[in-house]
């Protein structure tokens, strides 16, 4: 048991806030007292009403919107952003380069929706003035992304030197050189660069869904999840890991930020676990690998299913079904590793005096799921999903008001606005630095060298080769980036590899989604895993070695779709729901046979024999086939047979 301190759950928080703010810069923003502060939360809303109203019933071009939403994105950067670590957070004033860079960001992006049908039917001429307005344009958003997301910009950097030093690259990889003017031109003024894809996802898909997820937590959305998965599963052995588990998975599907999750929900589950018996490391590596995982579960996925539908072209109902067995079958394997681990430890679940009323919790915040049940049913019956977004923020404070403790307030409306839009900076920021990434690689043509590079080192249809060299890429340009942006650039690259080589565009996009986001928890770049590790007060690399270990099933489950997506459930039209489900349950048996073998634990504890059995189960019974099914439980039957007779027989 660990020993606890006088203020347990203070110092966990504190350390929780520490730990965020040098890993995220999202909770290193300024803050202004008095009436600037008031304005800028005025400004915050303003800005939410723009975006809301323009992405649902006001009229406005691609172009203006992504320049609006780059202003406002850029402006609240300087604005909130400390342009060094060792500057003061509370100011009366935002010092003066700041509104400089404030100035210049209205004039470059204001200049460029003024001017920019004109230049487009003048053939895309510029005069060397408009050139400057370019690079400044590009400098900006450059300083913007560096106090935001240090990482990404980095990689940006090399992205776009590899404009002009990739001429001196041999082989496919290199290329002719491009001018300064034609890289400015195509960044800046063209839609395949800063106001590309990255930028029109924020503008609509991200933003909505980030003030959606605020909305939710000021109704008190968050408090119902931990009351009701204590609800569930707080008695059963190693309850508090499992409360983890949905809770994590809960609010990570909604808020997109793994990292953030993990410091918001880590507080309280991560000293539970402990108290309860659990390992520290154990303890913080559940935290990340149920924070991570919220990123591809279904319905909302962080918003990336969002987005993964408009590179698709198809209905977001389709892919949120194709996210479902992985999701669940990655959340299963979670949930049995704290189970046999709790077995195999001797860990009891929580005292009943614990554990609140299932019925009075119902009763009491099951209204707050009906915002969840509109979007869903609006999205179902066939409404885009910005519309069911909307309709749900709505219902989320209609929701509150039906019970006096849950009551949304004006102030917490205003703060949930302001507190959405503010959230939405850092990812939206993100969106628009990964145009300089997507503009080099269409400039140059580095995803199709890319492709030919790999295809050239595997035979044509190799699909597991090449499955494993898109998994690697995946993995680390996904490094450091949330989960959004992180899919965006891994997109770009490596999914026209996989669909080369035979496989569905569907299964190729889940294939990189999945890889893209596990890079969270991922070594030697496992955010998610040090954040929790530094709560826990856990050693950094077990806890992120340990997190690969639990998560083990999210990182083979993509093979085993690569070639075959019955388990994406709706990928292929000729696949029978009757063969998906029984994939599913096959795959389901295997997933809790791998996690039994790696834990150690089955029915009771494992001989090392016994474990090498029950893992090699999993490829069987996860890989489709009659075949393979029946070898599967053949070899599991055998193993609980011997397990029972052991235990029978007291050996």
């Amino acid at each position: 048991m660990e020993k606890e301190t006088k203020h347990p759950q203070g110092g966990t928080e504190q350390k929780a806030r520490a730990l965020l703010e040098e890993k995220d810069a999202e909770s290193r923003t300024r803050t202004y007292p008095g009436p600037l502060g008031a304005a800028v939360t005025f400004l915050l809303c303003a800005w939410a009403a723009f975006q809301l109203y323009y992405t649902t019933f006001g009229v406005i071009s691609a172009v203006n919107l992504r320049a609006f939403h780059c202003i406002f994105l850029l402006c609240f950067s300087f604005l909130l952003y400390p342009a060094s670590r060792g500057e003061l957070r509370v100011r009366r004033l935002p010092p003066l380069r700041d509104i400089i860079l404030i100035a210049l960001t209205c004039f470059a992006f204001g200049y460029l929706m003024m001017n920019y049908t004109r230049i487009a039917m003048n053939g895309g001429r510029l005069t060397p003035f408009e050139l400057a307005v370019a690079g400044v344009g590009v400098v900006l958003v450059f300083e913007a992304a560096r106090r935001t997301s240090g990482n990404l910009m980095i990689l940006a950097a090399i992205f776009l030197a590899y404009n002009w030093f990739g001429q001196y690259i041999p082989g496919q990889l290199g290329h002719n050189g491009f001018t300064l003017k034609r890289v400015l031109s195509m960044l800046f003024w063209g839609t395949q660069g800063i106001l590309g894809t990255g930028i029109g996802v924020s503008a609509t898909y991200i933003f909505l869904f980030v003030v959606f997820g605020a909305f939710l937590k000021y109704s008190g959305f968050s408090k119902f999840i931990n009351d009701f998965s204590l609800t569930l599963v707080g008695r059963t052995p190693g309850g508090p890991a499992k409360v983890s588990v949905l809770a994590s998975a809960l609010m990570g599907m909604i808020n997109g930020s793994a990292i953030a999750n993990v410091a918001t929900t880590g507080t309280f589950t991560i000293p539970l676990m402990k108290r309860t018996g659990y390992r520290k490391e154990f303890a913080g590596a559940v935290e990340a690998v149920a924070s991570t995982g919220g990123q591809f579960c279904p319905p909302i996925m962080g918003a990336v299913g969002f987005v993964m539908a408009e590179f698709l072209n198809m209905s977001y109902t389709w892919v949120m079904l194709a996210a479902v067995v992985p999701a669940f079958l990655y959340y299963l394997g979670l949930l049995f590793a704290v189970h046999f681990e709790a077995k195999r430890l001797g860990l009891s679940g929580l005292s009943k005096e614990n554990i609140p009323n299932a019925v009075k919790v119902i009763r009491e915040q099951g209204h707050l799921l009906i915002p969840l049940v509109v979007l869903i049913a609006l999205m179902s019956m066939g409404y885009t999903p910005l519309f069911a977004a909307v309709i749900a923020l709505f219902a989320t404070v209609a929701a509150s008001w039906l019970r006096r403790d849950t009551r949304m307030t004006w102030d917490k409306i205003v703060a949930a606005t302001a507190e959405g839009a503010r959230g939405a900076v850092a990812v939206g920021v993100c969106c628009v630095i990964i145009g300089v990434i997507i503009g080099t690689v269409t400039l140059t043509s580095l995803g199709l060298n890319v492709g030919y590079l790999i295809l050239s080192v595997v035979q044509e249809g190799s699909v597991y080769t090449a499955g494993v060299l898109v998994m690697i890429l995946s993995t680390i340009l996904g490094m450091g980036v949330p989960g959004v942006a992180a899919y965006v650039i891994v997109q770009a690259v490596a999914i026209p590899v996989l669909i080369r080589v035979g496989v569905m565009p569907v299964a190729a996009h889940m294939f990189c989604l999945i890889y893209a986001c596990l890079s969270n928890i991922t070594p030697p770049v496992a955010m998610s895993s040090y954040v929790a590790a530094g709560i826990a007060g856990s050693n950094q690399t077990l806890t992120g070695l340990l997190s690969v270990r639990l998560g083990l099933i999210g990182f083979i489950l993509p093979f085993f779709f690569l070639d075959n997506p019955i388990l994406l459930i709706g990928a292929d039209p000729s696949i029978s729901l009757a063969a998906s489900l029984w994939a599913v349950f096959t795959a389901s048996v295997g997933t809790v046979a791998l996690v039994g073998g790696l834990e150690g634990w089955f029915m009771r504890r494992c001989s090392w024999p016994e474990r090498f059995v029950l893992i090699t189960v999993a490829p069987l019974m996860l890989y489709p086939g009659l075949a393979t099914d029946a070898a599967g439980f053949a070899v599991l039957a055998a193993v609980i047979l011997f397990q029972r007779f052991a235990r029978l027989s007291g050996v």
